[in-house]
């Protein structure tokens, strides 16, 4: 919901998973968010980072490893295009 100036004036905004699509609740309590920072060419950081929203399920299936490998993967692909 937005004012007459355009501020959002929503007290809570539900995110997504970036895995699953599903929303992340606020009585989900094991979900995380991560930031990945980007490197340039020689490895040094860049002052620029990609955010990732896991929620608690995927933590609690034991794929958090395979979804971020895939995640990043994704983003590098998108990047180059």
């Amino acid at each position: 919901m937005q004012n007459e100036e355009g501020q959002n004036m929503d007290l809570y905004i539900p995110r997504k998973c970036s895995a699953t699509n599903r929303l992340i609740t606020s009585k989900d309590h094991a979900s995380v968010q991560i930031n990945i920072g980007d490197l340039d060419e020689s490895g040094r950081y860049v002052g620029q980072f990609s955010t990732f929203a896991l929620c608690g399920f995927v933590r609690a299936q034991g794929d958090v490893d395979s979804a971020l490998d895939r995640l990043w993967t994704k983003k590098k692909v998108e990047a180059h295009q």
